[in-house]
């Protein structure tokens, strides 16, 4: 099948332009100024984007569907979350399969393979979390390398869960320095968060805030310092996910400029929101995520933003883990789990579908960086960072498909009402975006036109990741 996209603005990490894009079957085959070929005649479908920007599909690297956490699951299975995503213009997502303790990362990793088998409307790769690290798994490390998964996600908090002592961190990185695989680490002091927390409510404090106020900014710098350091000792790559906080930027900054092979993610909610949502009693369990939202008068989003204009930050993700506020017709009780003790709030938010809108508002439309830059943080650098560049992450001959067509004069608010993720609520309920997506390819083919979704799950394919294409 050849689609032609006419009339609209090319925009990638590097250039903009006005182009005609012609799609052969899976693949971009050629860009030419308008009108300068009659590719119409022979195309059996036509998308006419006068007037808008034409960009390289949305990559998120950081969502969790059908993630178990907090005596529930998240709410967005791969089918939902990946259609969500769809409509927000995300033609890619990296997932994170899980090895708890006791289990076997690669019997993690095809459990997951299984639930995302033929139910993603867009294509999916993985990053594993490894829960367990012994002698077993990191064999399995250099197994999972092979079958695509080039990522390993640790973590500094949740003790009892996921945590993993600095020795463990230790060796798995030094693993990861001979495969050629990045380590990305969730850096928060859990140890020290957890007397927080019991001292927090032995006082009687039991409200949402105080989940904020019991994980202080500083026990995330002092975490990032720490992997960033074991980095330095094992010579692997590091990757800091969903870093919300100015000390922990600080440290990725002072590493970058010593040539390190760090580099670091921040979200929308740590954008755009702030501790005070928190607030307001219950409600506020609708923001517990971990690392938690910040105070705004402390400088943390300016800080963030700063951060993508420099490089320091690389990438915006979501890190979507949505359940639902009030009780879920399938799961059941999910954030009033942690009524009465913010520390059964489980901890998640969702995301993945506004993302590119969101990001676009505070990037472009409020002349913080411009398109291009948006472009980078959102679908090139994510593409360069796991593995998928160039068949994902631009608009070029040889490359996949995934293209949006956006369309930057029509706004267009954010609610509930109106989004496709399983979940009850919006973080960003009645914002208004300036900008919305209009139509949304993936390996050319049209999954969201006239606002309506024309895909299927099943439509989304695995993706084998090589290394990251982004070290220094």
């Amino acid at each position: 099948m050849k689609t032609v996209i006419k009339g609209g603005t090319v925009v990638t990490s590097t250039e903009q332009m006005s182009a005609d894009v012609l799609i052969d079957g899976e693949k971009v085959v050629a860009l030419a100024a308008p009108g300068s070929h009659d590719w119409e005649a022979g195309s059996d479908k036509v998308i006419d984007a006068s007037g808008k920007l034409v960009i390289p599909g949305g990559i998120d690297v950081h969502t969790h569907m059908e993630l178990p956490f907090g005596g529930t699951n998240a709410s967005d299975s791969f089918e939902t979350g990946s259609r969500a995503a769809a409509w927000g213009g995300t033609t890619t997502i990296v997932d994170f399969a899980v090895q708890v303790k006791g289990e076997s990362a690669m019997d993690g990793f095809e459990a997951w393979m299984q639930k995302a088998d033929g139910n993603c409307a867009i294509d999916y790769g993985f990053h594993m979390i490894t829960g367990d690290i012994n002698e077993q798994t990191l064999k399995e490390m250099d197994m999972l390398v092979d079958e695509g998964v080039t990522s390993f996600k640790m973590f500094m908090a949740y003790p009892g869960v996921f945590y993993s002592t600095d020795g463990e961190i230790v060796l798995a990185m030094q693993k990861a320095a001979e495969n050629g695989s990045t380590i990305m680490m969730h850096a928060e002091n859990g140890i020290a968060i957890d007397v927080l927390v019991q001292q927090a409510l032995a006082r009687g404090e039991t409200d949402p805030i105080y989940h904020g106020i019991t994980r202080p900014s500083i026990l995330e710098g002092e975490a990032t310092h720490r992997a960033i350091r074991l980095a330095e000792l094992t010579g692997a790559p590091l990757y800091i996910v969903h870093l919300s906080a100015a000390e922990a930027l600080a440290e990725v900054t002072m590493a970058r400029d010593e040539g390190m092979n760090v580099f670091a993610e921040t979200c929308p909610q740590y954008l755009f929101l702030a501790l005070a949502d928190l607030g307001n009693g219950f409600e506020g369990a609708k923001y517990v995520c971990s690392p938690p939202l910040r105070p705004r008068d402390d400088g943390h989003q300016e800080f963030l933003w700063q951060g993508l204009a420099t490089n320091d930050l690389q990438i915006v993700s979501t890190d979507h883990c949505p359940f639902c506020f009030n009780d879920h017709p399938i799961l059941g009780t999910q954030k009033k789990l942690g009524e009465g003790d913010f520390s059964k709030i489980p901890n998640g938010m969702p995301g993945v579908e506004p993302r590119m809108e969101l990001i676009y508002q505070g990037a472009v439309g409020e002349g913080r960086l411009n398109v291009n830059r948006w472009v980078e943080i959102c679908s090139t650098t994510p593409a360069k960072m796991f593995g998928l560049y160039p068949q994902k992450g631009t608009i070029a001959i040889g490359s996949d498909a995934d293209i949006v067509v956006f369309d930057p004069g029509t706004p267009r608010t954010i609610s509930a009402d109106s989004h496709h993720m399983n979940v009850d609520y919006s973080a960003y309920e009645g914002r208004e975006v300036p900008g919305s997506v209009d139509t949304v390819l993936s390996r050319g083919r049209v999954i969201i036109e006239n606002d309506a979704y024309h895909g299927a799950p099943g439509d989304g394919q695995y993706l084998r990741r090589g290394t990251s294409q982004y070290l220094i």
